[in-house]
């Protein structure tokens, strides 16, 4: 069985095992904390563009909810301090952690094509369950020196289709 909390590329993988700390740990730990900065250094600003699939199959459904990475910031803080007012039953970061899944990174030179899935859920303290059931495409390159994060398609269906 995986350990969740694990680095699943090793640290000699520089490329992919900084790419996996940034999309999942470091991601996970900030979004938890509602704390941007935490992870604001983790983005290219210029050109940054973020998609939302809305968890539907049809690209001619997906929207550009995120033209620019402020749009993106102010979304994801506020999903951030929306999740911290909920009840949960369990450990909600053993849990996101438990259902998140990144093993697929493809580089090329300087470049990135990340799949960051989540398949699972969180048991809420009312006895309902937080569904997690999507995946992202994050487009990755290395800039200034570290992997950052450029844009994204995100909240797309998983499986697909």
């Amino acid at each position: 069985m995986r350990d969740p909390f694990k680095n699943p590329f090793p640290a000699s993988d520089v490329a992919r095992h900084s790419i996996w700390e940034m999309l999942v740990h470091r991601d996970i730990d900030a979004f938890l904390a509602a704390d941007w900065s935490m992870v604001e250094h983790d983005f290219v600003e210029e050109g940054f563009i973020g998609i939302d699939g809305g968890k539907k199959v049809s690209p001619d459904d997906w929207r550009l909810a995120f033209p620019t990475l402020t749009a993106y910031r102010d979304e994801w803080l506020r999903q951030a301090k929306e999740f911290a007012k909920e009840s949960f039953a369990e450990d909600t970061r053993t849990a996101i952690f438990t259902t998140t899944t990144l093993e697929d990174i493809e580089i090329s030179g300087d470049m990135a094509l990340v799949r960051k899935k989540f398949n699972g859920g969180i048991a809420k303290a009312d006895g309902t369950r937080d569904v997690m059931q999507w995946q992202t495409l994050y487009y990755c390159r290395l800039h200034d020196g570290r992997w950052k994060i450029s844009g994204f398609t995100g909240y797309l269906p998983n499986p697909m289709g």
